[in-house]
């Protein structure tokens, strides 16, 4: 004898079978009936965190990303994202480490998958998270490259100012090393953040947490020649960005990166750089010179000071370094 489950209306008005996060109908769904569902739900996710959390755009990109590759990874196999299960979970990230990707990634992409599980467990969208009995993987803690004062020197040196380009890249590497920015925050930042009569600008982070962060006499001379010379050439109609690209526009983080490595290249700098090498050195140069941490916290704009805590890991290393090079008993 048959068993007739009763239906229930959920909340986004389609019906179920009775008990949240029951998989009825998703083998008669086809992958893209799934994945055009599960879009949907991800936009509602990413409105609630762009709105309640203030996330950035870059962040959501990257939780996009992943839910969407879990999303498909699903979807191939005839479910969905809140069908999904602690097997579904862990087979996924199972064939991630499988295909190469580091701890790190998979971390991330368990962080994004935890965050959207509970969001649909309090919407009541779920039976039960299917993320809470997933172990993160174990991560190491590497240490952030960080380039030598005469490495840095050299660097900041390589743009040729005689162009309008090479003025630019000059004033926005010296702004990144004095100011230690992210590159988030060199690219997106405003004529009216930068207040020249104070010598300081005013940064939004991560979570949009706002800062003010002083200009070295360095980066500021830079920077007022770059306006001064360079910008109103580069400008096209209008741009509240300080740091415009060939046409004019806002730098993108990829155009920032590219300029990083060419320069570097010039400069005879061989170190592994990433986008962030400056900004690793900016911290790891104030603590080899006594900073106070929770001053560099503040600069950085750490919330936790446990982040900043690993340039002081950095500067022993470094002290490491030095002894064995240099000492007859090292």
């Amino acid at each position: 004898m048959s068993v007739v489950v009763p239906m229930r209306e959920s909340k986004t008005g389609r019906k179920s079978k009775t008990g949240r996060g029951s998989r009825t109908g998703s083998a008669g769904r086809s992958s893209v009936d799934a994945l055009a569902a599960d879009r949907a739900v991800l936009r509602e996710f990413a409105d609630m965190l762009m709105v309640e959390r203030g996330l950035s755009e870059n962040t959501l990109a990257a939780y996009r990303s992943d839910l969407m590759s879990f999303a498909r990874w699903q979807a191939e196999r005839g479910s969905h994202l809140l069908a999904a299960n602690k097997d579904d979970v862990h087979a996924c990230l199972a064939s991630r480490v499988a295909d190469g990707r580091s701890a790190r990634s998979a971390a991330r992409f368990l962080s994004a998958m935890r965050r959207f599980y509970a969001w649909c467990d309090r919407e009541r969208r779920i039976a039960q998270d299917p993320t809470l009995l997933v172990a993160a993987p174990a991560l190491g803690r590497p240490l952030p490259l960080s380039l030598t004062e005469t490495e840095v020197q050299r660097l900041l040196e390589a743009p040729d100012t005689t162009t309008d380009i090479g003025l630019r890249d000059r004033a926005m590497l010296e702004m990144v090393y004095g100011c230690g920015l992210r590159v988030s925050e060199v690219i997106s930042v405003t004529v009216d953040q930068v207040n020249r009569q104070q010598g300081v600008v005013r940064l939004f982070g991560k979570g949009n947490k706002e800062r003010l962060v002083p200009l070295g006499e360095h980066a500021l001379g830079w920077l007022e020649r770059y306006e001064q010379q360079a910008r109103p050439a580069l400008l096209s109609g209008r741009s509240e960005s300080i740091f415009l690209s060939r046409r004019g526009q806002a730098m993108t983080r990829q155009s920032f990166w590219y300029r990083v490595k060419a320069h570097s290249q010039r400069a005879g700098v061989s170190a592994d750089l990433s986008p962030h090498s400056l900004r690793h050195a900016f911290a790891t140069h104030l603590v080899n010179n006594d900073a106070d941490l929770r001053v560099v916290q503040l600069l950085l704009g750490h919330s936790d000071l446990s982040t900043t805590q690993i340039y002081t890991h950095v500067a022993r290393e470094r002290l490491k370094q030095l002894h064995a090079s240099h000492h007859p008993r090292g």
